[in-house]
């Protein structure tokens, strides 16, 4: 698919954040949660650190009268580590929605942080950090997903977990209002594959809560079908109601070779990826159903800032995405490095959609 059939458009000042200021977000902002709230300004809940060794990420909040230019509302983090349990730990990828009033943040959480060696071609090095506290046990340090909320935008509390301990479960992400009385939720678990669950490669799973509490079995939504989707699948940015139905970006994620001289956290040669960006339509009274998917992907790393960055090349990570008259704004990582805005008519994005 060429880049002419995207019906994104990139915002001439990408990356519209980017690190630097504050010692917490020298290194890395990206992957950010966005919301417009009724005062009609923009929201925005960066992943940042302030270094590689140890890659230790907080959790930032912005604010932009214009969707484009924004500034810090706080010097400090609003969301740390430690307010998840682990001040070794590191907090990432925040999805924000609202709903009766109350922020509802769900973010990733690794209780000891890893270090990163960036290879500049392929995923980077990676080894968890030596903390004390920690024993060594890689499966007592497996990424889950937690739930924070806040009443101001600003102040949070840990609320619960969403997912277990036990398995690498992120992309979690909220419907941002309630179906029918139940709050709706997607995961990908890593570690579901194989006969048992039915798909080779990690996918997308959804359920649903009456409280937020108490969740009901996960049935699988979707897999890997597309060569562009290859290693595994993620949702991506909260969805949207639209008339036709539940408008989700997700991404896909394709292994493109072994780099030889590289090395990941378990041994073998670490893979050269390109994270690019689907969608699909779910039901909106049952969005347990898609509708629609696009068959090829409507965005790929194309900007030199979505090819070439401090973390890893050729990523475009969409986690927010805002509604603004006809049009979706979709606020995405860039190469773990920076974040950066691309627009599109809603009309045309579900134009793609088979």
């Amino acid at each position: 698919m060429s880049a002419k059939k995207s019906p994104f458009t990139r915002h001439p000042d990408n990356p519209i954040v980017r690190p630097g200021t504050y010692d917490w977000r020298l290194a890395v902002t990206f992957n950010p949660g966005v919301i417009r709230d009724d005062d009609g300004r923009f929201y925005l809940w960066e992943r940042a650190a302030g270094r590689l060794r140890p890659f230790q990420c907080y959790i930032g909040m912005l604010e932009s009268d214009d969707g484009v230019a924004f500034r810090h509302s706080s010097d400090e983090p609003v969301f740390t580590p430690e307010m998840a349990g682990s001040k070794n730990g590191s907090v990432q990828d925040p999805r924000v929605a609202k709903i009766d009033g109350r922020y509802l943040m769900t973010y990733a959480f690794r209780p000891f942080a890893w270090n990163s060696n960036p290879t500049g071609v392929s995923v980077p090095e990676s080894y968890e950090a030596e903390f004390p506290e920690f024993d060594g046990d890689s499966t007592k340090n497996m990424t889950r997903t937690g739930l924070a909320v806040s009443t101001d935008r600003l102040t949070w509390r840990h609320e619960s977990w969403l997912t277990p301990a036990d398995i690498d479960d992120r992309d979690v992400i909220l419907f941002p209002e309630k179906i029918n009385g139940r709050y709706y939720l997607l995961r990908r678990p890593q570690q579901w594959v194989g006969e048992k669950y039915g798909v080779e490669n990690p996918s997308i799973w959804i359920s649903s809560s009456p409280d937020l509490e108490t969740w009901d079995e996960p049935s699988l939504l979707a897999r890997a079908e597309q060569p562009w989707e290859g290693g595994r699948i993620g949702g991506s940015t909260p969805p949207v109601r639209t008339d036709a139905g539940w408008l989700m970006l997700y991404h896909g994620v394709e292994y493109l070779r072994a780099i030889p001289w590289t090395r990941t956290a378990t041994g073998p040669a670490a893979n050269s990826v390109c994270y690019r960006v689907g969608a699909m339509l779910l039901d909106l009274d049952d969005p347990r159903k898609v509708i629609g998917r696009t068959r090829d992907f409507i965005m790929e790393p194309e900007a030199y800032y979505e090819k070439h960055g401090v973390y890893i090349p050729n990523v475009i990570f969409p986690t927010g995405n805002v509604v603004v008259d006809d049009e979706l704004w979709v606020y995405y990582g860039c190469c773990d490095t920076a974040i950066a805005l691309a627009t599109a008519k809603i009309a045309d994005i579900l134009a793609t959609i088979e």
